[in-house]
């Protein structure tokens, strides 16, 4: 039995909220790395969509959070993303800290996210600010969410089971309470990964060719616990509706109709 703090305990509740311990984040931290991923005045409605479809969680940088209109996170958790890097960098997997657990509690954040990408030239640097964050964390009762990678030179297949399954060991060895990665090829072999973690897996959909359904469906179905869309939720034609649809595969159609049959839900949005 995993022990916690009473503020870590109810903050990790309401990351699932749906209340069946599965997670459908979406990532909208990428202005930072790759640019605008929507209009100045068209955010505040991505995140709309984003909600109103179902989704347990948002995943930003902290001064986007401070421009988010606070209604729209009356059924949505907020994750701060404390690591950064950008396309332009001479090394791309080079991730960098630009913010602390301290910013993200006076955000009213409900869990924090760390980038570590094991395999890359920085890899030392990466995992040495994941273990200080996760510190951090404890003394704070802060959820971690390690989004750890195998990535950089020296990883000839970041799709191998056996190389996924020490990935997300370093993060439950470090103390992280929830790990993102990438799904094993072929998926069914992602069941290996998640037998060897003792954390719960939620896995990243935007570099996935065909059906995002399909995609999000065969990993639940190996024992994922959740997914972590980004890209192909801002960069879809109907976010509400790509939402929707994944919160249904994750949570169950129920789950999916809870962001608008709720009075509370229907008033914030």
């Amino acid at each position: 039995m995993r022990s916690f703090s009473t503020g870590k305990s109810l903050r990790l509740a309401r990351l699932s909220g749906h209340g069946d311990g599965r997670y459908l984040f979406i990532p909208l931290d990428h202005s930072v790395s790759d640019g605008p991923i929507a209009k100045a005045d068209r955010f505040d409605a991505l995140v709309r969509d984003v909600v109103a479809g179902g989704a347990d969680g948002i995943v930003v940088h902290k001064g986007r959070a401070r421009v988010i209109d606070p209604e729209l996170l009356s059924r949505c958790s907020l994750l701060v993303h404390l690591s950064a890097s950008t396309a332009h960098s001479p090394d791309v997997d080079a991730k960098v800290l630009v913010g602390d657990v301290e910013d993200a509690i006076r955000l009213g954040a409900d869990a924090v996210s760390v980038h570590v990408n094991i395999g890359s030239d920085t890899e030392a640097a990466q995992i040495a600010d994941l273990g200080t964050v996760a510190t951090a964390c404890d003394r704070w009762g802060m959820p971690l969410l390690a989004m750890i990678y195998p990535r950089g030179p020296r990883v000839t297949d970041p799709s191998d089971p056996a190389l996924l399954s020490h990935v997300v060991n370093i993060a439950a060895d470090l103390g992280v309470d929830i790990v993102k990665t990438v799904v094993a090829t072929p998926t069914e072999r992602m069941a290996e990964v998640v037998e060897s973690s003792p954390l719960p897996i939620v896995v990243a959909g935007g570099a996935h060719d065909g059906s995002l359904a399909d995609f999000a469906t065969s990993a639940l179905a190996v024992g994922c616990r959740g997914l972590a869309v980004g890209r192909r939720v801002f960069g879809s034609t109907a976010p509400r509706a790509t939402v929707l649809e994944l919160a249904g595969i994750v949570h169950g159609p129920a789950g999916s109709l809870l962001s608008t049959s709720s009075p509370r839900m229907a008033g914030a949005l």
